[in-house]
């Protein structure tokens, strides 16, 4: 059987984490574990993709100055973006005197980066990695859907991209949290096509790399205290309960998805939030606070992404996805 799941023995750590956001998630629930918000989607700049090098640029220097380190101290930088090219990450980073890789996986990128960076800092060629992703709502509808200026009608089932940037810093420098463990996703295609409903299409590539990573950890469900999704939102999220049911695996008590955490009901966002920075600035913000103030043990991150652009699906394809798992544990 092929090993898609890696244990860290203590040689890999979360050492500081920045999220920025838009004002709609600043006015979300979880509003007040953001580090840096705007209160429009423009951040102060002259176009939408401006502003979402605006809001990554915050998150990479929050999260670096919250670290102590300087530039000089960062051997590697991994960020990635939706928008063609990954060009908001590579303009970005032209600011940065640090080495980079541009990473792709759709809206899982945030655990993609970081679970590279893990294995490369566990494999010692590396002492400290900045990962870091965006995406803005604005930029995202223009590419895969339609300009916002068209109040085009959407579906119920239709995901809301964040607007927002997630960063943080992998070091074999001890903190309170450490990565325990990385799976990495498989290619999933659950025969689904419409792009409307992204939440029904990444759910089986979720319970794939979950069920994976507890048989390979040889650990049940319960081993953690929340099982987190990335933006599988309502529609989504309902369907990976009722397969891992089916699989066995009760996640009824301790799934959440952060597309549903991060906006509130009465948000006009549809199924809930999306996006590479969903994830992001939930687990980096949210779920970070959660374990400096002792009310988080370990957590199983678990980031969707739908693999697709607007021409394929043109073509009457289906859309592939992937899920990459991050478990998070507090170190005492």
């Amino acid at each position: 059987m092929k090993k898609s799941t890696f244990i860290f023995n203590d040689t890999v750590y979360l050492k500081s984490t920045g999220t920025s956001v838009g004002p709609l998630e600043k006015a979300g629930p979880l509003g007040e574990y953001f580090d840096r918000s705007y209160e429009d989607n423009y951040c102060k700049e002259k176009t939408w993709e401006s502003a979402e090098q605006r809001l990554l640029d915050d998150s990479i220097t929050i999260a670096i100055t919250k670290s102590g380190l300087k530039q000089d101290d960062i051997d590697l930088a991994l960020a990635g973006d939706l928008i063609n090219q990954n060009v908001i990450s590579n303009y970005v980073m032209r600011n940065y005197d640090i080495p980079f890789l541009g990473m792709y996986g759709a809206c899982s990128t945030s655990m993609e980066t970081l679970l590279t960076a893990s294995l490369l800092i566990d494999s010692k060629n590396f002492s400290n990695i900045l990962v870091a992703v965006s995406s803005h709502n604005a930029t995202a509808e223009r590419q895969y859907r339609y300009p916002t200026e068209y109040g085009v009608k959407r579906a119920e089932s239709s995901t809301f991209t964040v607007t927002g940037s997630g960063a943080a810093i992998v070091s074999n420098q001890k903190s309170n949290i450490r990565i325990a463990s990385v799976t990495v996703g498989k290619v999933i295609d659950a025969n689904q096509s419409d792009p409307n409903d992204m939440g029904s299409a990444m759910a089986p590539a979720a319970s794939d790399t979950i069920i994976r990573h507890l048989n390979e950890r040889g650990v049940n469900p319960e081993y953690y205290d929340m099982i987190v999704t990335g933006d599988l939102s309502k529609v989504g999220s309902k369907i990976l309960v009722d397969i891992m049911k089916e699989e066995g695996f009760d996640l009824s008590n301790i799934h959440d998805d952060c597309g549903k955490l991060i906006y509130s009901e009465d948000q006009p966002v549809f199924a809930g939030g999306s996006g590479c920075a969903c994830s992001a600035v939930v687990t980096y913000g949210y779920f970070k606070n959660l374990f400096d103030n002792k009310k988080l043990n370990r957590i199983l991150v678990v980031a969707t992404g739908a693999l697709l652009n607007p021409t394929i699906l043109l073509q009457n394809e289906t859309i592939p996805c992937i899920a990459h798992a991050v478990a998070l544990e507090r170190c005492e």
